[in-house]
């Protein structure tokens, strides 16, 4: 029998291809070869009725893992279509943070309508697990570990490994707790096999470690993963007893989200980093995300209108000034966003605080003077070089006229970068979120800012009415 060969980053397209329930039957050897995470993405293009038909040609776990892999909106979809009993001998093979996670967005009566169908010690699991708020570490944490006692022989505490059963994520580090569950350390899985078999555990105990608090924002938790580079990190309640972990690929998915999050508030979008990807989005979904910030930022917009109409009388005696309008402020606008984004990454990645705010501003300014005079420099030579033609009063040379547009454009660029790298200081010091000013704010801001410096300086200088 000829033997077809499939390469992973190619399944996506083959279920898109294969309509037909018969098709994806006949595909069914090449799934069960696959990585979880690819036959969860062509799965999720089928019908519900249809890819339980697929999925009940898998063992019962890998089936839980399939399903778990699934995007929580595909999850709820299947939840809701299928009986309590099918579904609770998947939920209960899920892994515990993200049983937890499905079992938050459930609403009150289909949480009610599935707990009689889980065992008790699952049903205690997912209580306790879901009762945390999202956004902290207790929210995200996996019951998924193994513990031993110190006192142990290495030979026991693998068996008692065994007993614990962790999933193969997180069986790297075997956390070392006393009686009352209080962590003392941890001793890894390599430690324990290449350790005599009547070696104590105490004498492989790693003492120092880091660790996390249930309360503790997600994101610290996160951030604690990447600069250990570590594949676990320990969750302990106020008494230090261990409760749960944070493993590697949980922090990489916050870290996702918290950048997801961060880009869509550069850019003036709506909404959580958590809801469904793009194509599970409705328009109307997508409408909500971003009319908030354009039709506000469009009313503010009109003051830049306001401006251009109350110097109309300068603009007519000086047409050359509205050939050079859209330089000066996108050249104000770019340098502000690019010093918001500067400043805002430094402090997601705890480079800078609000209290080197002085050190910053001085910094950004050093820069913005470079700046301003490289595109100041460009400006005079594009007024002198190219708009030689450009209809001007007599009384003023082309010169004069390229100086004062240069050293307007100066000045925007110089109070622009200033003012990108100021307000995200000022909003993370007032408290709020520093990446909702980076981009569509300050633009709008430093348009204004270089309008006004525009005319203003050509009224004064030009002794233009």
């Amino acid at each position: 029998m000829k033997t077809i060969k499939y390469e992973h980053s190619s399944l996506r397209k083959m279920a898109q291809d294969f309509q037909g329930l018969d098709q994806m039957i006949k595909m069914l050897p090449v799934l069960k070869k696959m990585p979880v995470i690819d036959v969860s993405e062509a799965l999720s293009l089928m019908e519900t009725k249809e890819l339980f038909v697929i999925l009940s040609e898998f063992p019962l776990e890998h089936q839980a893992e399939i399903f778990a892999a699934f995007p929580l909106v595909k999850q709820l979809s299947i939840f809701q279509h299928v009986s309590m009993k099918r579904f609770s001998k998947l939920f209960e093979l899920m892994p515990s943070e993200d049983r937890a996670d499905l079992f938050q967005i459930l609403t009150q009566q289909e949480q009610i309508d599935l707990l009689p169908f889980l065992t008790k010690p699952i049903r205690e699991n997912v209580l306790a697990l879901s009762s945390y708020p999202e956004d902290t570490a207790g929210g995200i944490m996996s019951t998924d570990f193994a513990t031993v006692s110190k006192d142990m022989s290495c030979f026991e505490a693998i068996y008692k490994v065994r007993q614990d059963a962790p999933s193969k994520k997180t069986i790297y580090y075997i956390y070392v707790v006393n009686e009352d569950q209080t962590l003392v350390g941890f001793i890894t899985l390599k430690d324990l096999i290449i350790a005599e078999p009547h070696q104590l555990v105490e004498e492989e105990l790693h003492r120092d470690f880091v660790f996390g608090y249930l309360d503790e924002e997600s994101e610290s938790v996160a951030a604690k993963i990447d600069k250990y580079e570590l594949v676990a990190l320990p969750i302990l309640n106020r008494k230090k007893q261990l409760v749960g972990i944070v493993t590697h690929d949980d922090a990489l998915d916050i870290i996702q989200a918290e950048y997801t999050e961060d880009m869509e508030k550069f850019m003036g979008i709506m909404g959580s980093s958590e809801d469904v990807d793009y194509t599970h989005t409705s328009i109307f979904d997508h409408f909500k995300k971003r009319i908030f910030w354009l039709v506000t930022l469009a009313i503010v917009g009109l003051i830049s209108g306001l401006i251009i109409h109350n110097f109309e009388g300068a603009l007519a005696q000086m047409v050359i000034l509205a050939l050079y309008m859209p330089l000066v402020a996108d050249s104000g606008g770019n340098a502000g966003s690019q010093s918001a984004t500067v400043v805002v990454r430094a402090m997601a990645l705890g480079q800078i605080t609000v209290k080197s705010w002085v050190s910053v501003l001085w910094k950004e300014m050093r820069i913005a003077l470079l700046l301003a005079l490289c595109l100041g420099i460009l400006a005079f030579g594009k007024v002198v070089l190219f708009s030689w033609e450009t209809e001007a009063p007599e009384t003023f040379t082309l010169y004069s006229i390229g100086l004062v547009i240069a050293f307007a454009l100066f000045l925007q660029v110089v109070l622009s970068t200033v003012i990108g790298a100021a307000l995200p200081l000022i909003v993370k010091k007032s408290g709020g979120d520093p990446a909702v000013v980076a981009s569509p704010a300050i633009r709008t801001i430093v348009n204004i800012l270089g309008l006004l410096i525009y005319f203003s300086l050509a009224v004064y200088l030009f002794d233009l009415q």
